[in-house]
């Protein structure tokens, strides 16, 4: 069943999802705590702050901020999503580049971060989880 990117559900569906697949450990240069604060979101009050923690090596997605962040990105809502869901690169880059995505803090940890998921070797236990994160996310 597809959900609203970042609604409740799909945030509970993603954890459910990384919890199927907790086997995969991110490697040492991808791990980051992050900050987010996400504009133009189609629900509630139209702004959602989530954060981001890698440095178990799994992924922890929630709503609210961590005082230890090493970055806190800002960006919209279609934005976000065409990063996080889609993964393509180069939407990624054009839209840092216009100034759709903000960034405070450590810039080169988050781009150590980018480069290192965007340079993985194909591999199952990561491809899976992909595919999967954008069947269950509305379009």
């Amino acid at each position: 069943m597809a959900h609203a990117f970042l609604s409740d559900e799909w945030l509970a569906a993603v954890l459910a999802l990384r919890d199927e697949f907790d086997q995969v450990d991110m490697p040492a240069e991808a791990r980051i705590v992050m900050n987010q604060v996400i504009s133009d979101v189609p629900f509630g009050d139209g702004k959602l702050e989530i954060s981001v923690d890698t440095t178990s090596g799994a992924l922890d997605i929630k709503k609210g901020h961590l005082d230890n962040a090493d970055v806190m990105v800002r960006t919209d809502y279609a934005t976000a999503k065409s990063v996080l869901v889609e993964q393509d690169p180069q939407a990624v880059m054009q839209a840092f580049m216009s100034g759709k995505i903000l960034v405070e803090g450590d810039i080169a940890k988050l781009m150590t971060m980018h480069a290192s998921a965007m340079s993985a070797e194909p591999h199952p236990q990561r491809d899976e989880p992909s595919r999967r994160l954008r069947n269950l996310t509305e379009f």
